[in-house]
């Protein structure tokens, strides 16, 4: 039985205090022509490419990989089944992630709500999110009082000047508060109940695939407001009704095609070359002249071409160190197995797990996957996906190392569904990856920002500074967005309208807030 439920998706935010942040005002389209190199086809990258190109931009498109999409592609595989970097939630905060979308897709039919989100420890206690209310305080009322890792006893060890951050917070003025401060560290002092902080906390620091011991503070809490503690939206999630590409980034490829935009896709940029009228982007197969430059490739690979910039104006030379300060992220890990038979009809479509060896989440596909569920009903076995979001340093999969993940997992994915333990693997692809920024403690004015003060060269992506409260994927479509409206804006071009989660917390929003906040926290931190 299907776990989704039929989906009309709103055209606007549902939450009442969700905003719209208004872009700079102009001529509708450029006025004289105007071309943008875009580095890097991912999510960023496609959203600066689709707000200059339908701007009347001349954009050309450049992504080292032979699909579009990025760190959240896929493609085929020889005999008709596919494979993914992993898992990926489209939560109903993505404001404008799904306004990409939607100029192929207007009504998100090709999303599908998942049912429930249940995370899972080791010891077997679970906690769903299905039932709980979407607005806050009541969403955090319902959480305590239903979950099994928060007992009500455990309320009187909680830090409260911590807890009450949580929903005291300011974007972007509250951010730098945080700075020096590892994720870890903000729990230690917060003193949740250990089942809550593994779920509800250290969940959402691996989610950025790093130690919570690396992780910035700031993001965690970041995260809390964006799904939690400042949104009305709710923490349940929509998925791809089958596999990325074909849902999500073919169809934006065809319009920007029909809008004018060049895409190269397996063209790899070798470097960058500030000029007197513009820019330089250099391939091994050319060199071409731009207006402008949008950097949306990879961390790794946006620093190096980044460091390789010749000049020596203190813009370029403050940017070159900001961006030699950035490191990646751990490894992750991705397995997916094509099975003999199908897995129990009551599991979830995807579980989050907490305290195993390494498995941090498990996806029956077939469940939402058109490609698995064609797979399933042909060969009659589940197809699942195991996720390690942060493992040992970078491997080979056939190392010795490499094999020692995949057997962790593999043991992972037996307690957590143990009818797989006598299943044979029929087909299996293993990934392991280490691409992905480090949204690490160091001073959040010390990160990138998507103005670099270099004229002609924007940033975009996950790893990017961002003023709003948005993350990962979000993340990444804002700032591509944004990077395009600056460079509309120095054009006299109208810009995109954005939208975000709400920018004040709770104590921030009301009268009452505001008493609660002067009474609840201390003189120094209000």
């Amino acid at each position: 039985m299907s776990r989704f439920r039929n989906h009309a998706a709103p055209n606007a935010p549902r939450d009442p205090h969700a905003e719209r942040i208004p872009a700079h005002r102009g001529h509708d389209r450029v006025e004289s022509a105007r071309s943008v190199a875009v580095i890097g086809g991912g999510i960023a990258g496609l959203a600066a490419a689709t707000a200059l190109a339908e701007r009347g931009v001349e954009v050309t498109l450049y992504e080292s990989a032979p699909q579009l999409g990025g760190r959240v592609r896929s493609w085929p595989l020889d005999d008709g089944r596919n494979m993914s970097r992993g898992f990926h939630a489209f939560f109903r905060q993505y404001y404008n992630l799904r306004a990409l979308l939607r100029r192929t897709d207007p009504a998100l039919d090709r999303l599908q709500p998942v049912a429930d989100y249940p995370l899972q420890t080791d010891t077997g206690l679970t906690d769903s999110f299905e039932h709980i209310p979407r607005t806050p305080p009541l969403n955090l009322a319902a959480f305590v009082l239903g979950s099994p890792t928060f007992p009500i006893t455990g309320l009187a060890e909680v830090n409260l000047p911590s807890a009450f951050e949580l929903i005291d917070l300011q974007f972007p003025e509250s951010l730098s508060r945080y700075d020096g401060e590892s994720a870890a560290a903000f729990l230690d002092r917060l003193r949740f109940p250990d089942g809550a902080r593994h779920l509800a906390l250290e969940v959402f620091a691996r989610s950025f695939f790093a130690d919570p011991h690396d992780f910035a503070a700031r993001e965690l809490v970041t995260m809390f407001h964006t799904y939690f503690t400042g949104s009305a939206e709710g923490l349940l999630f929509d998925v791809p009704v089958d596999d990325f590409n074909t849902s999500l980034w073919d169809p934006l490829g065809d319009y920007l095609h029909e809008r004018g935009a060049t895409i190269h896709l397996g063209t790899q940029v070798d470097a960058l070359q500030q000029t007197a009228p513009g820019w330089r982007v250099t391939t091994t197969a050319s060199e071409t002249s731009y207006d402008a430059v949008v950097l949306a490739a990879d961390p790794r690979a946006s620093r190096k071409l980044i460091a390789g910039l010749d000049g020596d104006t203190p813009q370029l030379v403050d940017l070159q160190a900001r961006a030699a300060r950035r490191r990646n992220a751990p490894a992750f890990a991705v397995i997916r197995l094509w099975m003999s038979e199908t897995v129990r009809a009551d599991r979830p479509a995807f579980l989050g797990t907490s305290g195993y060896q390494l498995l941090d989440n498990i996806s029956v596909l077939e469940r939402f996957e058109a490609t698995a569920a064609g797979w399933t009903q042909t060969y009659g076995g589940s197809v699942l996906e195991l996720h390690a979001y942060a493992v040992d340093d970078p491997a080979d999969p056939d190392s010795a190392r490499g094999q020692a993940i995949r057997a962790a997992l593999l043991a992972d994915m037996v307690q957590v569904f143990p009818e797989t333990q006598g299943m044979e693997i029929v087909a299996e692809e293993y990934l392991l990856e280490d691409d992905c920024g480090l949204a690490d403690v160091s001073p959040w004015q010390d990160h990138p920002a998507v103005d670099t003060g270099v004229p002609g060269l924007k940033l975009a992506g996950d790893w990017i500074r961002a003023p709003l409260p948005v993350a990962l994927m979000e993340r990444a479509a804002t700032t591509g967005f944004l990077a395009a409206n600056e460079l509309l804006e120095g054009w006299h071009v109208t810009g995109h309208d954005l939208h975000s989660p709400p920018r004040r917390g709770l104590l921030r929003r009301s009268t009452l807030g505001r008493a609660i906040r002067n009474v609840a926290l201390p003189k120094g931190a209000r």
